[in-house]
């Protein structure tokens, strides 16, 4: 379907002018045990197509995100220290917004070419030169700071000036701390929006809400922690090694660094840091490709868990709406991507077992098995996939309640995998565990894609329905 926008919007229609969603008020119990009253987007529960929390992040998801339809929250992580939030984080701190700006801009709608709100997504979705010098790269992103790039074209004068003047703040925050030297190389003008508009209101959710308005997003997308202070985690390997960082774990650009967390201080200490434990020297680059290009860990991931800024081992709670959309939906999606650094963050953290194996109204916990093995999984069946979730789950120091282990299908209960997967899939052992495998083809080899996996989910529905 395509949405058709007036090419000259009136008066009337600002920024917020986008589809509406359905919110319901309601009273919701926190973690910590007090009561407050919220609303959120949720779930339509009528829709035959049924309801979806999708966890996941980095670009494995995005992709497939027209399978889950309307009705679905993405939930994300804001651990991501690589790419061009690397460079925001050196120089401004604050949560990785990245992988969050990537869903944004895959669920803008489609539209018509030359549009006001294509304008706009070629520009939120515009990189300056990663081959160009320093210098280069500064020049370009004058001419956009200041009004005077092609890109504006096209984009109604209401809202490039709501842009341009967040884009203004990005610029103000930077001379601000001049010292550090920011390297626009390589930069996603999406990123600088979104990270000025997180400093300037102090809630990731505002700038989620407000990139989404100007762009038609019918995205509910919510991190995992709500915060405004950089997030870093650590991967403890089974050889009891321990790797700071996203980026480390997953693609590092050079030889990972093997790290003893103790108490105490570590790394370099910075007053405009908000409390960031490694500082990169520059904007991290990598290609679609670095993960596979990259030498595999000199032993296996145990585990992932968060650091504060003195390198101690922290127990978060996650954002409150991913708890409530998990009581409200009816499927729980863990998307296909990095297992240890896109979907493990957001397991981590204190009541989210329980929230999962507690659940009424998931009626289906379903793992979408990725086709190939990264760094991060080598070697791995789709045995130790499931094994690795739910011995995650499992483990995380909960204080506020009795531990207690829960059984696989209380977190897993299907399976879906691609007919060609590299990762073995013993049929036979995963369904002796209580989870039930659906075996799809996807139109391009050795990948899901939308149609497959929205066959594959409407018949685990009608199944469990």
């Amino acid at each position: 379907m395509t949405l058709s926008i007036p090419n000259n919007p009136s008066p009337g229609s600002s920024i917020f002018d986008f589809p509406a969603h359905r919110e319901t008020a309601y009273t919701v119990q926190t973690p910590q045990g007090n009561t407050r009253a919220s609303s959120s987007l949720v779930p339509h529960l009528a829709d035959d197509h049924g309801s979806y929390v999708v966890i996941s992040g980095g670009t494995g998801c995005n992709p497939i995100c027209s399978a889950f339809g309307l009705d679905a929250c993405y939930v994300l992580p804001i651990s991501d220290d690589g790419g061009s939030s690397s460079e925001i984080i050196r120089v401004l701190g604050g949560p990785s917004i990245g992988d969050i700006r990537s869903r944004l801009i895959r669920l803008i709608p489609a539209v018509e070419k030359g549009s006001p709100l294509d304008a706009i997504r070629t520009l939120l979705a515009h990189r300056l030169s990663s081959n160009a010098s320093e210098k280069d790269a500064r020049e370009e992103w004058r001419d956009i700071v200041e009004g005077r790039s092609s890109l504006w074209a096209g984009i109604p004068s209401d809202r490039k000036e709501m842009i341009r003047g967040f884009l203004v703040h990005f610029e103000s925050e930077l001379l601000k701390r001049a010292h550090k030297n920011f390297s626009f190389t390589n930069g996603s003008i999406g990123n600088y929006f979104l990270a000025a508009a997180q400093g300037f209101f102090r809630s990731l959710p505002s700038a989620i809400f407000l990139f989404s308005s100007i762009t038609h997003s019918q995205a509910n997308i919510l991190p995992i922690i709500v915060t405004n202070h950089t997030v870093t985690i650590a991967a403890e390997l089974v050889n009891g090694e321990k790797i700071i960082g996203q980026c480390e774990i997953s693609h590092p650009v050079h030889a990972t660094p093997v790290v003893s967390v103790v108490g105490g201080r570590s790394g370099q200490e910075d007053p405009d840091s908000m409390g960031q434990l490694l500082v990169q020297q520059k904007n991290v680059l990598f290609g679609a490709n670095g993960k596979g290009a990259t030498a595999g860990l000199p032993s296996p991931i145990s585990r992932i868990y968060y650091i504060n800024a003195y390198g101690n081992e922290i127990h978060p709670y996650p954002n409150p709406d991913f708890l409530i959309n998990i009581s409200l939906r009816q499927v729980l999606v863990y998307s296909c991507g990095s297992l240890w650094t896109s979907i493990m963050p957001c397991l981590a953290l204190r009541g989210v077992a329980k929230g999962i194996a507690k659940s009424h109204s998931l009626k289906a916990k379903v793992l979408l098995l990725n086709s190939k093995n990264d760094r991060e999984t080598e070697g791995y069946t789709a045995v130790d996939f499931i094994n690795a979730i739910v011995r995650m789950l499992n483990s995380v120091h909960d204080m506020d309640t009795i531990s207690m282990s829960y059984p696989t299908s209380a977190f897993i209960t299907h399976l879906v995998y691609l007919y060609d997967t590299e990762v073995a899939a013993d049929v036979q052992k995963i369904t002796s565990m209580g989870v039930k495998c659906v075996e799809v083809r996807g139109v391009q080899e050795k990948r899901f894609d939308s149609g497959c996996l929205q066959h594959a989910l409407k018949s685990i529905l009608a199944e469990v329905m």
